[in-house]
């Protein structure tokens, strides 16, 4: 499923600066112009918490490995991460170190941290909570090792993705209580709280495509969302 999120008017500022946009440069590493994040380019969501259990999308916006690395490939050691020309700055070195397959040019690898500091950089240009809902789904794939190393000026969008939910089913110690909104749901978006015994604490739906929210309780047990594509928190995000 395409979700809405992205779309309309701001991404489309957002895409074609990127379409324009040659490489950059900023503070501890440069950035590269890449496309637009697509809903299938990572099925990776909300980060759980130890003793949660999540069905739906897993894992969040701190993958481990590039796109396309499969687990358990043999990586590079770090003496070996080298350009075939010029040298990594000390930031781009961290970002690479335990990310780069042996055999494959630590440029690549870099160049998709470097995208992914430029889709951050002008999807929050165009709408803050595109940015943030972005790396909550995981559209904006591998956004805390790039943001990190190479882009650490958008620490604040990585730390509040980490306290929202993309779509699925959440339980146990993953649950934060608070206030949360889903800034552009779909038209057929539906959420439920419930407690201790399937006790139903609030539930609803949205068939109009506006912004909803949704209180989790400091008693609830499990947060279900389907079609609301990513719940960020309101008010204290620390």
């Amino acid at each position: 499923m395409r979700y809405p999120f992205l779309a309309g008017a701001a991404v489309v500022i957002a895409t074609a600066a990127l379409a324009a946009c040659g490489s950059s440069a900023d503070g501890g590493g440069q950035e590269a112009a890449g496309s637009r994040p697509s809903a299938t380019a990572s099925p990776s969501a909300g980060p759980p918490a130890a003793g949660s259990a999540v069905t739906g999308p897993s894992s969040g916006p701190s993958a481990a490995r590039p796109s396309g690395d499969p687990a358990g490939t043999p990586k590079a050691p770090a003496g070996e991460i080298t350009p075939a020309t010029g040298s990594f700055s000390e930031k781009q070195r961290e970002y690479l170190t335990d990310r780069v397959p042996v055999g494959m040019d630590p440029a690549a690898v870099l160049q998709t941290g470097q995208e992914t500091c430029d889709r951050l950089r002008y999807l929050v240009k165009a709408d803050r909570d595109i940015a943030v809902g972005a790396i909550v789904t995981g559209e904006v794939a591998d956004a805390e090792p790039a943001v990190a190393h190479l882009c650490p000026q958008h620490q604040d969008l990585v730390k509040e993705a980490a306290l929202g939910y993309a779509d699925g089913t959440y339980t146990g110690a993953r649950l934060r209580p608070g206030r949360y909104r889903a800034p552009s749901p779909t038209a057929h978006c539906t959420w439920q709280v419930t407690g201790a015994g399937g006790t139903v604490l609030a539930s609803g739906s949205s068939g109009t495509g506006r912004p909803v929210s949704v209180t989790v309780a400091g008693s609830a047990r499990t947060l279900t969302s389907t079609g609301c594509y990513a719940w960020l928190p309101e008010g204290d995000k620390s």
